[in-house]
């Protein structure tokens, strides 16, 4: 085996290694490497280092005109590109505006009615209730409703603080009276925490360095997810076994389920109740600038940190769910 064909495994781990050091999420260390793989064997399996701007737009404009993927896919090649020579081999390539670029679709999303998003909710139960209840009810992203811990959930204020969202940013939204209930019996799942501990298990995932900065963190009921997995599993990052959080498919099969039986003919999914959440609150009469800061699309600023004198999560806005009413 050639010196050649042993270096891109070490490019890779070192890749990773700068990767976790920026505390960048699993699915975007995942995403990146198999980008860099793709892009080196595209070109013979040849080194990065020995290649450059030339190269990474040939890829690239292989991926749009050959791969006829999305511009959002290219997009990301694109970021994975960028990471690899700016941040892990240190080699400028400037930003690559002449890269042949795949068209962008302009695209409307799915919105439901309130009656649609009734009847599809009529035909879910149990913890994908739950976590439909809160994409409709409080605007969360599905990976942030299942990354839910229960130190977020503040039944006193009536507010979900939602912890590194899309972009790394926090930010606070309304939790719905109507699931509130159901969702101080979801912490029932109390029994889980204290039996992975009792068997030796170690305890829930904490993100970044939070582990060393405070080592008994894990075991603490604060930091249990709202919607814990069924079965214990190896952390990739680690090999500790322990107690992650209940993966998407669970909601996105039961979603894709109700709607079929609630005969919707839009091709409706999870995602569908968070774009239904502004559109019903933009109909109730509510400017978009509060409702762009619920939804967390961009910084808050300083002004949110005095949401949790009300006693109504957030900016004071009632939840299009607690609307539906005799509907459910």
């Amino acid at each position: 085996m050639s010196q050649n064909q042993l270096q891109p495994p070490r490019l890779l781990e070192h890749m990773r290694t700068v990767i976790r050091a920026r505390h960048y999420s699993l699915r975007t260390e995942e995403t990146y490497l198999s980008w860099v793989k793709r892009f080196i064997l595209f070109h013979g399996k040849r080194h990065p280092r020995d290649m450059g701007a030339q190269e990474v737009q040939q890829f690239l404009a292989y991926l749009a005109v050959e791969g006829h993927v999305a511009a959002s896919t290219q997009s990301q090649a694109l970021s994975a590109m960028l990471f690899l020579y700016q941040q892990v081999l240190k080699h400028d390539i400037g930003w690559l505006h002449d890269v042949v670029r795949a068209k962008q679709p302009q695209r409307l999303p799915v919105i439901l009615t309130r009656d649609e998003v009734a009847a599809v909710l009529r035909h879910l139960s149990g913890t994908p209730w739950i976590m439909a209840m809160l994409l409709y009810g409080a605007g969360l992203r599905l990976m942030e409703c299942m990354r839910l811990r229960v130190k977020d959930l503040d039944f006193a204020y009536n507010q979900i603080v939602v912890r590194d969202g899309k972009g790394q940013k926090d930010r606070v939204t309304m939790l719905p009276q109507h699931v509130k209930a159901a969702l101080q019996q979801q912490q029932d799942v109390q029994h889980l925490h204290t039996q992975d501990l009792a068997t030796g298990g170690g305890g829930v995932y904490l993100p970044y360095a939070l582990e060393r900065k405070y080592p008994n963190a894990y075991h603490e009921w604060v930091w249990h997810y709202v919607f814990p997995a069924a079965q214990m599993s190896h952390d990739p990052r680690t090999s500790i076994v322990r107690r992650h959080h209940i993966h998407k498919l669970v909601l996105q099969r039961a979603v894709y389920a109700a709607v079929r039986k609630a005969h919707i003919s839009k091709p409706a999914s999870s995602h569908s109740f968070r774009h239904a959440f502004a559109t019903h609150l933009l109909e109730a009469g509510y400017d978009i600038r509060t409702v762009q800061e619920l939804l967390g699309h961009k910084d808050v600023g300083t002004k949110m940190i005095y949401t949790h004198v009300l006693n109504r999560g957030g900016r004071g806005v009632k939840s299009p769910a607690d609307l539906l009413g005799a509907s459910l």
